[in-house]
């Protein structure tokens, strides 16, 4: 865990990790959701020094809870964050992509 976080953002990450893991979640996995949940809440909270447009805008993850995760609805990973791996990993003609092409892309598809 980062030193940044506070002794209740590594709590509520161990929280979240277990839960995960308790759901079936791979432990890398599980630890991969705790960890940005966690830095989602600091980016909103303005405890970081970069913030992504999709961390400071929408809803928190308490508050969505679970929303992309059921049969109904939109699925998976938005737009902005498809993008925002496929920037990381260099991919070319990203902007003009879709969100289905991001994640075919990406591999998630």
């Amino acid at each position: 865990m980062p030193k940044e976080w506070t002794g209740k953002q590594e709590r509520q990450y161990e929280h979240i990790r277990d839960s995960a893991e308790d759901r079936g979640e791979k432990p890398e996995r599980a630890e991969e959701i705790a960890a940005r949940t966690v830095n989602k809440n600091r980016a909103r909270a303005g405890q970081t020094k970069t913030a992504s447009r999709t961390s400071l805008q929408g809803k928190s993850p308490q508050e969505r809870g679970g929303q992309r995760s059921g049969r109904n609805g939109p699925k998976g990973l938005t737009r902005d964050q498809l993008y925002n791996e496929a920037r990381q990993r260099n991919i070319k003609g990203r902007s003009t992509m879709t969100k289905a092409q991001l994640a075919k892309a990406l591999g998630k598809g």
